[in-house]
């Protein structure tokens, strides 16, 4: 499902306003974590996480399993926040930030 590189344009424009829905700490990675991003994933498609953790190799290591466990892409990650998309055929177009902010791309 890779995104092109003008889709993680586009989508990093979109990502760039949104708050994390998603934080994980130090304690890992639990049910609820994988629970909580599964549903935001279904509802937004494009999402912002915190990975919470001090060490860079704990965060890289979180976020590979976010990505394989969720089934998202990683667009882009930055410091301790990373953006995930994950399509979703039947999303709601209230709640998509994709499909909310479509043709945005940062150009007011």
């Amino acid at each position: 499902m890779s995104l092109s590189q003008a889709q993680k344009k586009a989508f990093r424009s979109i990502g760039h306003h949104l708050n994390p829905v998603v934080t994980v700490s130090e304690n890992g990675i639990s049910e609820g974590v994988l629970a909580e991003l599964g549903r935001a994933l279904s509802d937004h498609e494009l999402i912002k996480v915190k990975l919470a953790l001090p060490e860079r190799d704990d965060r890289a290591a979180i976020l590979d399993e976010l990505v394989t466990a969720s089934g998202a892409e990683l667009v882009q990650k930055i410091g301790k926040m990373a953006l995930l998309y994950r399509r979703n055929p039947k999303a709601n177009p209230k709640l998509s930030n994709v499909q909310r902010f479509e043709g945005h791309h940062g150009r007011h």
